[in-house]
């Protein structure tokens, strides 16, 4: 019977093709060129590390925006303000903000790199440098990947756009053992947390999920398939070692028979 369970177990670990095909009739689907709807750029969080650069054809012009003094962010908290090349580090703040030097707090919540850098350029023009230019990037572009994939951890990410495969694919794809048609996604934004499921074996799935393009501290959680989950248990253990006995009974009363013909 121990051993009819154990036969039992090795076919329902045995998973179809179907079910471990990524994007199935994906080119079907895409045969025709379809256009990206969808704006993937992030938009500033509170507790995000901005990295602003000023660049001018005057150095002595952007010098006072360089003061090396200890800038601070819009939650009272000071963090190091650290120039290299007109580039200064700041923390946002609880309420969204910056605070800037010369042009004082700014609000920056909700808003993508673009739109910041547009504002402070003009900002900065109108009232300093004429040729001023601008850039921000999102230094704390992190997400979390978890559970049945090769290489589970916090990805650090110093680009502007991450999908949700990009980020499996760091993580050196999923196990055999992983369910691909119910991969969770977690996030927080505004105060509040979502989730999301993700079949990856559906284009439409993948491609239309609002978790798609992911944001910064996003949590991928992977679930192992039943089968893996049995085989971790207490009973898979005990399982195994009552059809060890078995097998060993079965094997030294085989030995019996033959030595007593």
């Amino acid at each position: 019977m121990a051993a009819a369970a154990v036969v039992m177990l090795v076919f329902a670990s045995c998973v179809s093709n179907k079910e471990m095909t990524y994007l199935q009739g994906v080119d079907q689907m895409y045969s025709t060129p379809q256009s990206i709807d969808k704006d993937f750029g992030l938009v500033i969080q509170p507790d995000d590390e901005l990295a602003i650069s000023i660049t001018s054809k005057t150095k002595e012009l952007i010098d006072e925006f360089n003061n090396n003094v200890v800038i601070k962010s819009g939650s009272s908290s000071t963090s190091t303000g650290s120039q290299t090349a007109g580039m200064m580090y700041f923390y946002v703040g609880k309420d969204g903000t910056i605070d800037f030097p010369i042009l004082g707090r700014i609000s920056v919540k909700g808003r993508t790199i673009y739109q910041v850098a547009s504002d402070l350029e003009n900002q900065i023009r109108a009232s300093h440098i004429k040729d001023a230019q601008v850039t921000v990037k999102i230094m704390s572009f992190k997400v979390t990947v978890m559970g049945a994939v090769k290489s589970p951890g916090t990805q650090e990410y110093t680009g502007q756009r991450l999908t949700l495969l990009e980020a499996l694919g760091r993580a050196g794809d999923l196990n055999n053992t992983a369910v691909r048609k119910s991969v969770l996604i977690m996030r927080e934004e505004n105060g509040v947390r979502a989730t999301y499921r993700v079949d990856l074996t559906d284009p439409k799935s993948v491609f239309e999920s609002p978790a798609y393009y992911l944001q910064q501290n996003d949590m991928i959680y992977v679930e192992s398939n039943k089968a893996e989950k049995v085989k971790g248990s207490t009973s898979y253990t005990y399982l195994t070692v009552i059809g060890t006995m078995v097998s060993t009974v079965a094997s030294l009363a085989a030995l019996v028979v033959t030595l007593t013909k």
